[in-house]
């Protein structure tokens, strides 16, 4: 498959616009504290968009492409690498942390300011913050949000490869966007609990769009030199791994901060994505 410049530099565009929320949620979060069942609703729009798109985009379009066995064999390892690797990171999180026994319990109100992952992650690490290790907030909540990032970007990525005139998916475009800003907004929000300032929240969040921006250029450049099993297992995979975010991470916060709101919005994001994947 050959690489045309232009789509090259679409790619790079489409990216920017996905990874875009992440420095608008971050500068809100950094300049302002929403309540937290504004973030859950957000996240259960989110996870019902992207629900959606891989549902009536991703899954299906690698099963035409590649056949149902790579599609299916993608799938499960991109949900079992995402699991492991999301353990991986809350073990070495909370060994940085320290010995939880040894720190007091973070209080409620701090807790709920925590996201999915992140809430495993980190409830630990704003003690240890608050005790002389501040930047361990800030990493805690990169590393994890960067973990659920890559899979939807390079999906995305993808998603362009398989289009021979260089076309993406909007739905999932649109997925990603909104799952990033509730996200960067959670996450400045805990940083500046943390004790950080907002100009260095603002920075981090910038910093982790402009990687994601580029894990979109990747997923295309990796795509086009697949054959048709391959890049159906390569799409499959990154799918895979969204999906085993959504439920680790996404929809658990959405239900304990969106409710009652949260099956309203899910239903939402839900139908909004799959209008938008209509030919």
């Amino acid at each position: 498959m050959q690489s045309d410049p232009r789509h090259g530099m679409q790619a790079l565009l489409i990216g920017a616009i996905g990874s875009s929320a992440l420095v608008i949620g971050g500068t809100l979060g950094a300049l302002w504290r929403p309540p937290m069942r504004w973030t859950g609703v957000l996240l259960a729009f989110a996870s019902g968009t992207l629900l959606s798109a891989l549902a009536f985009e991703l899954f299906p379009d690698a099963v035409e492409d590649g056949g149902l066995m790579p599609a299916g064999l993608g799938l499960l390892a991109g949900a079992l690498t995402f699991v492991v690797v999301n353990t991986l990171l809350d073990a070495r999180v909370a060994r940085s942390a320290g010995d939880p026994h040894q720190m007091p319990a973070v209080p409620d109100e701090a807790a709920e300011r925590l996201r999915g992952a992140e809430a495993q992650q980190t409830e630990r690490v704003e003690d240890a913050a608050r005790g002389g290790k501040p930047l361990a907030v800030g990493l805690a909540l990169v590393a994890a949000v960067t973990l659920d990032g890559v899979p939807e970007n390079v999906a995305l990525g993808v998603s362009m490869a398989t289009d021979a005139g260089g076309g993406f998916s909007l739905a999932l475009l649109v997925a990603i966007f909104s799952s990033n800003l509730p996200e960067s907004l959670a996450g400045a929000v805990s940083m500046r609990r943390g004790g950080r300032s907002a100009a260095f929240a603002i920075a981090v969040w910038t910093v982790t769009a402009v990687v994601l921006t580029f894990a979109v250029v990747a997923g295309r450049a990796t795509a086009l030199g697949l054959g048709a099993a391959q890049l159906a297992f390569a799409a499959a995979f990154a799918g895979g791994a969204v999906l085993a975010s959504l439920a680790d991470t996404l929809m658990p916060e959405a239900f304990e901060h969106g409710r009652p709101l949260n099956a309203m919005a899910t239903t939402a994001g839900f139908f909004l994505s799959f209008l938008l994947a209509q030919p």
